[in-house]
């Protein structure tokens, strides 16, 4: 998921050299840029996090004052420089397993469809992260694909192309792993030498279950093509307006199958949205078969 932590104490040690203290002025400049670029609301409680991380960016271009930067920014119009920002901006709260009923849910559902002769699975993980929810996707599946021949791929997007690099390489510390069942550890990963202890390498079966690409809440329609059974974002909504997060669920319903399922983080809900969706239990939504246009 794409979230705001706490900042990191080597963040907090100034600018070194640089002009110190970001002005109103300037972090509001960044607030609107972001929130344009990325839907995600910073507030003025994020100021310290904001500063932090821009100053990385006025570190490695070697600017020394956030106007210069912002200038920058603003005249760049290859558009790499926003990725950057967005990259050092965000970070990225995950774990294999996370909310583990919504994977319960998901590993019935699949047996149930499978029962009844489906044979096409397409199942969307929005806003991946590193890559733990996407993989965690493919490991609940598997066996499914194994047992009734699936034809199941799995969409995996994230705005970061940090993570994404990360995603798609598929190599973590062993206290990752630690939210792995054993048996599904031991299948599906194989350790492999790495600086400061052994990494946990995902196996090449699951790799070939999942296609990673960027992709950016706030550009309608999503450049996506076909419909999807199951479309899992977690812990994402929650960073963005009232206005936005009723976007993204409408473009979800367009993309989704009638009698697909939406899963959402727990403490996300959906609100005004009753035409689109029916729920299942907290957390987990039904597309109903109409309501949407397109």
């Amino acid at each position: 998921m794409l979230g705001f932590g706490k900042k990191k104490v080597s963040e907090a040690n100034g600018m070194n050299g640089m002009h110190s203290g970001m002005s109103a002025s300037d972090l509001a400049t960044f607030q609107k840029v972001l929130h344009d670029k990325t839907g995600i609301v910073l507030t003025d409680s994020k100021r310290a996090l904001v500063e932090s991380r821009v100053t990385q960016r006025l570190r490695a271009l070697k600017m020394n004052s956030y106007g210069v930067y912002l200038q920058y920014l603003q005249e760049d119009q290859s558009g790499e420089e926003m990725v950057q920002l967005i990259d050092v901006i965000s970070t990225n709260i995950t774990k294999f397993f996370r909310e583990p009923d919504h994977f319960e849910l998901l590993d019935s559902s699949l047996e149930n469809w499978a029962s009844q002769g489906m044979k096409h699975v397409r199942i969307w993980s929005a806003a991946c992260s590193t890559g733990e929810e996407p993989y965690t996707l493919a490991m609940t599946v598997h066996k499914h694909v194994l047992k009734h021949r699936l034809d199941l791929k799995i969409l995996a997007t994230d705005i970061s192309t940090r993570v994404l690099a990360h995603a798609k390489a598929g190599v973590y510390d062993e206290d990752r792993l630690v939210t792995i069942p054993d048996p599904l550890k031991n299948k599906y990963f194989r350790a492999q030498p790495g600086q400061g202890g052994p990494k946990y390498a995902v196996s090449e079966q699951l790799k070939k279950m999942v296609m990673f690409h960027r992709l950016n809440f706030t550009v309608f329609p999503y450049p996506i093509k076909g419909m999807f059974d199951v479309i899992f974002c977690r812990n994402a909504m929650i960073y963005f307006d009232r206005d936005l997060r009723t976007r993204m669920v409408r473009e979800f319903a367009r993309l989704l199958k009638p009698g697909g399922i939406l899963m959402i983080g727990h403490s996300e809900t959906l609100m005004g949205l009753d035409n689109l969706y029916r729920t299942i239990k907290p957390s987990v939504y039904l597309r109903l078969n109409d309501g949407v246009d397109g």
